[in-house]
């Protein structure tokens, strides 16, 4: 579905918050990778699709109502089989409908749990003064203790993007540390960019939450993205 079509679904329920599919959805269509993720409604629809997206398997409730998805369940992570998945798809709707009674229940989303890498943020907001504006730092305590993050105003260009990786205090750990790799500066670097574009297309997009991005040494990937829209913006 075209993100213009998306972002007028979300506005007419009244939603500012898009769901995870939707998100997801709009970042493969800006070329952002992300897991190859499917909605389901049913265990019986989750078995028969397991075999196609491949092991290890992760789930997690879709629902405009529920923002900790795990303290109501709904969350599963290294499913190993059709079975083990049927079977946890069954358990997560009971017991998000045991725990979150009111909510709103859109499905399951499932996709391949990604490999182990370097976990970087890409993030983009709406500034009243500057407009479209990209985020970048490392993941976890990088970010949320020592706020080291770089910013650009879009547009974002490949050379403004490979700038803001370099610039952040914790550039190093990209260039490989206690035996990793170096990671992919390039292609986190054409997230940035498509982060940018996607930001300055969307104007009813206020922020945009790629995290984590996981770099590898080739390639990377967006396994969890986020985006809100401007409220009363319909």
């Amino acid at each position: 579905m075209m993100p213009r079509k998306i972002i007028e679904n979300a506005l007419n329920e009244n939603r500012t918050k898009l769901l995870e599919h939707e998100a997801f959805e709009i970042a493969k269509y800006y070329g952002i990778p992300t897991p190859n993720a499917v909605l389901v409604k049913t265990p019986e629809e989750a078995y028969d699709l397991a075999d196609k997206i491949g092991y290890p398997l992760v789930l997690k409730i879709v629902s405009p109502d529920i923002t900790h998805k795990s303290d109501v369940g709904g969350v599963k992570l290294g499913l190993k089989n059709k079975e083990e998945v049927s079977e946890a798809v069954k358990e997560m709707l009971k017991t998000v409908q045991s725990r979150a009674p009111n909510a709103r229940i859109a499905g399951i989303i499932m996709y391949k749990m990604a490999p182990p890498g370097l976990e970087v943020i890409v993030g983009g907001v709406r500034d009243d003064v500057f407009g479209a504006v990209v985020m970048f730092g490392l993941g976890g305590i990088f970010v949320e203790v020592l706020r080291d993050v770089s910013f650009r105003i879009s547009p974002v260009s490949l050379d403004d993007a490979l700038e803001m990786i370099n610039e952040i205090k914790s550039a190093t750990i990209l260039n490989g540390f206690r035996g990793q790799p170096p990671a992919d500066k390039h292609a986190i670097a054409d997230i940035i960019v498509k982060t940018s574009k996607l930001l300055m297309e969307n104007q009813e997009i206020e922020s945009i939450d790629l995290n984590p991005v996981i770099a590898y040494s080739q390639g990377a990937l967006a396994v969890d993205v986020r985006i809100v829209l401007k409220r009363g913006n319909k």
